[in-house]
C-alpha cells in the first residue's frame, strides 16, 4: 500500500518553478506530476487522478482560469490552487469566486504551499469518500435489493422504476411487514432526488400535538416545552423525500394542515407567522383501506387524491409464496453472519411449514422466525423444533382440522397462553410467539383481548 499523502499535478510553463515545487512536495510525501500547459494538463488529469491541481494563472495558450473552467466542464471534481504574481492577485480572487480552491503568490512560501496543498487534498479525499458512501447507500436502497422473483414482485419493481423517474406523490399500500418502507427508499434512491435527504416519519408513533411539531416545526415559546425554535422534518427534507408511514393515523387537524402544505408547498411552523417554501416529494404508506376510511369519515377524500397520484401495492407474502425460499436463504445468510454461525439450511419439513403458513406478519415475520431459529439452533440444519410454537401449532391445526375447532380459536388460545405465561407482558409474549409487539397487539385487538383502557 502506498504511503503517499496524495497525488498533485503542477501546471506551469516555467521549468524552474516546476522543479522547485515538485521537490518540496515530493520531500513531504506527495506523488507529483507536471505539465507545461493547460492543454497537456487536461490530457493528464484522467490518467493520474490528482487530488489537487496547482496551476499558474498565466500560461501559454489556455490560461489557468481556462483550465479551471475546462475541468469543471468535464466534471473533474479536483481542487485547483492558482499560482499568481502580485500584479494579478485580483484575477486569482476572481478565479476563487468561480470555484478555485485557493491561490498562492509567487515566489511561493514553502509553509503556505504545504498548508494549502494539505487542505486541498483533504477536501478532495473527503469528497471522494462522500461520493463512495452515497453510491453504497444508493446501492443498498435500490429496488434491486428488494428480494423477489415472483411475477407480482417483478411488476412492483417495474412500477418502482417508472415512478422513481417522476416527481409525483406516491401512496404505497400493503399489510404490515410487506416492505413498504423498502419500496419508498428504492423510489427515492432511484430518483433525481437521491442526493437529497430521505426522512421517514411514523405517523402512528406520536400524539397529534407532537406529530404536528415533528412535521412542520415550531417557534420558541409556541407551547410548553418549546424552549427553542425547531425546524420540522418536512423543512429538513428540502430537496429530498419525506416518507410518511401509517398515513391513515393522521388526526383530522393534522390532515387539514398537511393538505394545505400539499396544495401550497409551504409550511407554517407551530406558533409561526411566516410561511416557508419547501421542495419535497411525499411518499405515504398505509396498511389501512383509506377509501373505506373516507366513507367512515376518518380520512379526507381531497387528501387521499393528493397522495394517491401513483399507487404502489406491495403484495403480502402469501400471494408470492415462490419468493419464500429465496427470502429464507437471504435471511439465513444474514443472521449467520451476525451471530457467527455456519447453519447451511432448513430441513424439508421446515420449508414445507414455511410454504403452507399464511405469514400474517409477512416478510418481517419470516425474518424474525429465521433470526430466532439461527440463534437457537446448535446444529448445521434448522428443524421445526426451532420454529415458534405458534407457527408449529397453527401448522398442525391446518393439517389436522380435528385438533382444533378452527384456526382463529387456535390463534386465540396461543395468544392467551403466551400472555398468561408472561403476566400479560405484550413484549415478552411476542418474543415467545416469535412475532413483533405491533403484531401481537393487532392479534389481541382482533380477538378482543386488549384491555378496554388501551
Amino acid at each position: 500500500m502506498s504511503n503517499s499523502k496524495g497525488t498533485i499535478l503542477i501546471v506551469d510553463d516555467e521549468i524552474n518553478t516546476l522543479k522547485v515545487l515538485s521537490a518540496i512536495l515530493k520531500k513531504n510525501g506527495y506523488d507529483v506530476h507536471t505539465s507545461r500547459s493547460a492543454e497537456e494538463a487536461l490530457d493528464r488529469v484522467p490518467k493520474v487522478n490528482p487530488d489537487a491541481v496547482i496551476s499558474d494563472f498565466k500560461l501559454p495558450g489556455m490560461s489557468g482560469a481556462g483550465l479551471l473552467d475546462a475541468l469543471k466542464d468535464k466534471e473533474f471534481r479536483v481542487p485547483v490552487i492558482m499560482l499568481t504574481a502580485y500584479g494579478t492577485i485580483e484575477k486569482a480572487v476572481d478565479a476563487m469566486r468561480k470555484g478555485a480552491f485557493n491561490y498562492l503568490t509567487k515566489p511561493v512560501n514553502t509553509d503556505e504551499l504545504l498548508t494549502v496543498t494539505r487542505e486541498a487534498v483533504e477536501k478532495h479525499k473527503l469528497l471522494l469518500e462522500n461520493i463512495s458512501l452515497k453510491s453504497q447507500l444508493k446501492e443498498r436502497n435500490s429496488f434491486k435489493n428488494i428480494i423477489g422473483k415472483s411475477h407480482v414482485m417483478q411488476d412492483v419493481f417495474s412500477l418502482i422504476e417508472t415512478v422513481s423517474k417522476s416527481n409525483s406523490n406516491v401512496l404505497i399500500t400493503g399489510e404490515s411487514g410487506t416492505g413498504k418502507e423498502l419500496a419508498a427508499r428504492a423510489i427515492h434512491y432511484e430518483s433525481a432526488r437521491s442526493n437529497g435527504p430521505f426522512i421517514p416519519i411514523d405517523c402512528a408513533a406520536l400524539p397529534e400535538e407532537l406529530l404536528e411539531s415533528e412535521l412542520f416545526g415550531h417557534e420558541k415559546g409556541s407551547f410548553t416545552g418549546a424552549h427553542e425554535q425547531k425546524a420540522g422534518q418536512i423543512e429538513l427534507a428540502n430537496g429530498g423525500t419525506v416518507f410518511l408511514d401509517e398515513i391513515g393515523e393522521l388526526s383530522p387537524n393534522v390532515q387539514k394542515k398537511f393538505l394545505r402544505f400539499l396544495q401550497e408547498r409551504e409550511i407554517l411552523r407551530v406558533g409561526g407567522k411566516s410561511r416557508i417554501k419547501v421542495d419535497v416529494r411525499i411518499i405515504a404508506a398505509t396498511n389501512r383501506n383509506l377509501e373505506s376510511e373516507i366513507k367512515k369519515g376518518g380520512f379526507r377524500e381531497d387528501l387521499f387524491y393528493r397522495l394517491n397520484v401513483v399507487a404502489v401495492r406491495i403484495p403480502p407474502l402469501r400471494e408470492r409464496r415462490e419468493d419464500i425460499p429465496i427470502l429464507a436463504s437471504h435471511f439465513l445468510k444474514k443472521f449467520n453472519a451476525v451471530n457467527n454461525k455456519t447453519i447451511t439450511s432448513a430441513d424439508s419439513e421446515v420449508m414445507r411449514v414455511f410454504m403452507e403458513y399464511d405469514w400474517p406478519g409477512n416478510v418481517r415475520e419470516l425474518e424474525n422466525v429465521i433470526e430466532r431459529a439461527v440463534v437457537l439452533c446448535p446444529a448445521d440444519i434448522i428443524t421445526t423444533k426451532y420454529l415458534p410454537r405458534s407457527i408449529r401449532e397453527m401448522h398442525a391445526a391446518q393439517n389436522h382440522p380435528g385438533d382444533a375447532v378452527n384456526l382463529a380459536e387456535t390463534e386465540k388460545r396461543l395468544l392467551l397462553r403466551a400472555l398468561e405465561e408472561t403476566s400479560w407482558n405484550q413484549t415478552k409474549a411476542a418474543e415467545i410467539l416469535g412475532i413483533s409487539r405491533k403484531q401481537i397487539r393487532t392479534k389481541m385487538k382482533n380477538h378482543g383481548l386488549l384491555p378496554t383502557a388501551v
